[in-house]
């Protein structure tokens, strides 16, 4: 299996556009990570939802990962039906991470939310356990409410040191703060409306793609 993309992962939540359609739009035009989130959803309903993405994002981009927000049994069923699923990603109110990966094997994408300094060092604490961890919110957002501070691009450079794991910056992030968040050390970023209201979704992957490749050009050119 090829290295995991998290410069763009998106997650298409929302009522905007059809999830389906857009993550696999989405993907083709470089995501290189789906996160499929239904907080409403009946367990089924999740099931299926995860299920039709996971094929639509496999027949245009096979390398792009699919990932379900919070449900590691979810993952797992689609996984046992033979769906194109990656892995789960995880809360702390969530399934336990060395129970996701008893229950996932060890090929799985395991990911977990922090946003604080002290909630990176007890992911790093498990680091044999996760591929990666989520870090948010940038700014405050309307989707999902943390209760934590705003970290601004400020905030994530301690939080990067802290931590050898993927870092994937999440909170109403949009492609114009990419360069800056690159430049801070993320690995990723999460978006969920600037793709999911785009006109065109394929062209926000691309800003955000370009705005990954600008800020490593630009440490470049500052290193050398």
């Amino acid at each position: 299996m090829t290295a995991v993309d998290w410069r763009c992962y998106l997650i298409p939540a929302g009522p905007a556009r059809a999830p389906v359609a857009t993550a696999a739009a989405a993907a083709a035009a470089g995501a290189g990570v789906v996160q499929v989130r239904a907080k409403d959803a009946t367990t089924r309903e999740l099931l299926d939802l995860t299920t039709r993405v996971a094929r639509a994002v496999a027949d245009l981009a096979p390398n792009t990962r699919v990932l379900v927000d919070d449900r590691a049994d979810v993952a797992w069923a689609a996984r046992r039906a033979g769906a194109p699923v990656h892995g789960v990603h995880l809360g702390w109110d969530d399934l336990p991470p060395r129970d996701a990966r008893a229950l996932l094997g060890p090929d799985a994408i395991i990911g977990l939310t922090t946003g604080t300094l002290e909630l990176v060092k007890a992911a790093e604490e498990i680091a044999d356990l996760i591929d990666y961890v989520g870090c948010g919110p940038f700014r405050r957002t309307p989707t999902k409410d943390s209760g934590r501070e705003p970290l601004g691009v400020q905030g994530y450079p301690p939080l990067v040191t802290a931590t050898r794991l993927p870092m994937v910056a999440i909170g109403d992030v949009t492609p114009t703060d990419v360069p800056g968040l690159a430049a801070a050390g993320v690995d990723g970023v999460a978006i969920v409306r600037a793709i999911m209201n785009a006109p065109d979704p394929a062209s926000v992957v691309h800003a955000v793609l370009n705005g990954f490749a600008g800020s490593a050009q630009l440490r470049g050119a500052i290193d050398g």
